[in-house]
């Protein structure tokens, strides 16, 4: 996947192959900043609860695809890396967003400059 802040929205580009484990028929998920609620890298609150539906999960390996729990709908891609970049979304059909990113701490920073201050 790939990131991109353009328009004062964060752009998540999926590989073909990302799509396919996610079961995810959207090559790019457009999530304006001003929804983006909150941002970390701390390891995302998971459990056995949740509902899969659609998408793919291999214990220790991937979970990827939409998930009810909750907290609410979630968007998972997540790998066996401990990169996290979980997104608390407001306005937004998900709740969540959870990915393992490659420079998940720049990206924090990246979007922390365009959080409101409190």
């Amino acid at each position: 996947m790939n990131l991109n802040l353009s328009n004062e929205n964060l752009q998540i580009k999926w590989e073909w192959y990302e799509q396919l484990l996610a079961v995810n028929f959207s090559k790019t998920f457009v999530i304006p900043l001003n929804h983006i609620a909150g941002v970390s890298t701390a390891q995302p609150e998971s459990s056995w609860t949740e509902i899969r539906n659609p998408g793919l999960v291999i214990p220790g390996i991937i979970k990827a695809g939409t998930y009810y729990s909750s907290r609410g709908k979630e968007f998972w891609y997540v790998t066996k890396d401990q990169n996290y970049l979980t997104l608390e979304l407001k306005d937004e059909s998900l709740q969540r967003i959870i990915l393992t990113i490659e420079e998940n701490q720049t990206w924090l920073e990246r979007i922390n400059q365009y959080m409101p201050s409190n």
